[in-house]
């Protein structure tokens, strides 16, 4: 069952794309499939990755928990995503802010620029506060997507805003008790069963258990951009939820809910949706899904792609930024993983 997965897994292994990796493949009743290849690094005696194995999921954060808290928020009229951010976040003003929605956010249309270091200058979270709300704009909002941490930060500090509590007290206030953990820090305890992220000159030590991305490092592990840790059976129970909210009413949201955040905005010549990114030819998860399907990836080698026409979501998580980040050849990878799931299921 699932050969051909199954055999370009051990690939990603043998080329040295990863270290570890596992893949989980489902429908909205549940996991079909799972599978795990490798160990936990490279090293002679490193523990086996297994199914249970957890990884730093890095961006998928930004769909799994920001946009649900956001999708969540809206349906119960506590913001809303055409509203001007400086409604929520009136410290943050500039030329051009005003007219910055959550939706711009949410596409990445913000006109913010892709990325900028200020860990380095910001070690508090207060002091990266005021360095994000310092950073012009590069743009006129709404006239291109450019992906930006820095305006998933913004994003995040507005949640907070208007939910009265930090993320990771809201996002466990969502997250099924029942479910496995699926969340924020960690506790030490499962940090071995944590498949390890970089040997990071930074903080000089090899990050297991801690979050790989530097800004969320200085907000204390809780970012609304990265932060969150969990195995490929969590994040499967996730992708079945957003399957299941398709269809019917969820603690996500409802089907008209998931149908408008799953629908590419018309931000010229981009493929995000609310939070998500769409299909095209050239994207992660290959050629062969539907063209609504919709998806993230995360720098540390995760992804979660859904095909809901296919009632079908693809989960992979490695940890490709081990030992070095300079490492992509799994980058090219991950669309034959994807082909290879569609291939196997026929």
């Amino acid at each position: 069952m699932f050969t051909r997965t199954r055999s370009l897994m051990h690939e990603v292994r043998d080329v040295a794309a990863s270290p570890a990796i596992v893949c989980e493949v489902g429908t909205s009743a549940g996991m079909v499939w799972r599978g795990a290849v490798g160990h936990l690094t490279y090293a002679d005696d490193a523990p086996p990755c297994t199914e249970a194995t957890m990884f730093d999921l890095a961006s998928l954060t930004k769909v799994i928990a920001t946009t649900s808290m956001v999708m969540r928020m809206e349906r119960e009229g506590r913001l809303s995503i055409d509203a001007p951010v400086s409604r929520y976040l009136p410290a943050w003003s500039g030329p051009g802010t005003d007219v910055v929605t959550i939706r711009h956010l949410l596409t990445h249309a913000s006109g913010l620029a892709a990325y900028r270091r200020l860990w380095e200058s910001a070690p508090t979270p207060d002091a990266l506060q005021r360095a994000v709300f310092a950073v012009p704009l590069e743009r006129p909002p709404g006239t291109a997507a450019v992906y930006s941490d820095l305006g998933f930060l913004l994003l995040g500090w507005v949640v907070e805003a208007c939910a009265g509590e930090a993320l990771d007290h809201l996002w466990r206030s969502l997250w099924p008790a029942s479910a496995p953990f699926l969340g924020y820090t960690p506790p030490r305890a499962m940090w071995d069963a944590i498949a390890p992220t970089e040997d990071d000159p930074w903080r000089g030590r090899v990050l297991q258990g801690e979050v790989h991305d530097e800004h969320a490092f200085v907000l204390g592990g809780v970012a609304p951009h990265a932060g969150l840790f969990g195995s490929a059976e969590a994040v499967g129970v996730f992708g079945a939820t957003v399957l299941r909210t398709f269809a019917e009413d969820t603690w996500l949201g409802d089907p008209a809910a998931m149908r408008r955040f799953a629908s590419r905005d018309s931000v010229p010549g981009s493929s995000r949706a609310l939070g998500w990114d769409t299909m095209l030819p050239t994207s992660s998860c290959g050629t062969r899904l539907s063209p609504t399907a919709i998806g993230h990836t995360g720098f540390t080698g995760t992804s979660l792609w859904i095909d809901w026409e296919r009632d079908l979501y693809v989960v992979i998580l490695t940890n490709r930024v081990h030992p070095t980040r300079s490492n992509e050849r799994f980058v090219p990878m991950r669309a034959r993983v994807h082909d290879a799931v569609i291939e196997d299921l026929g």
